[in-house]
């Protein structure tokens, strides 16, 4: 085997190696905490978007 044949299926290898272990971590549910943060700044942008409208008459 040549040595580009080689580097060649090594980079194959590992591409394919790197997509499957960030697809199992891309697939893991949030923890309770990230999805608390996200809800408490989506009521807060709420607020803000209402405070806004408020203003705009």
């Amino acid at each position: 085997m040549s040595r580009p044949d080689r580097t060649s299926r090594v980079s194959k290898e590992i591409d394919e190696n790197l997509k499957r272990a960030y697809e199992d971590v891309a697939n893991q549910e949030l923890p309770t905490r990230f999805t608390d943060l996200l809800e408490q700044l989506r009521e807060k942008d709420a607020a803000g978007s209402k405070k806004d409208g408020a203003n705009d008459n």
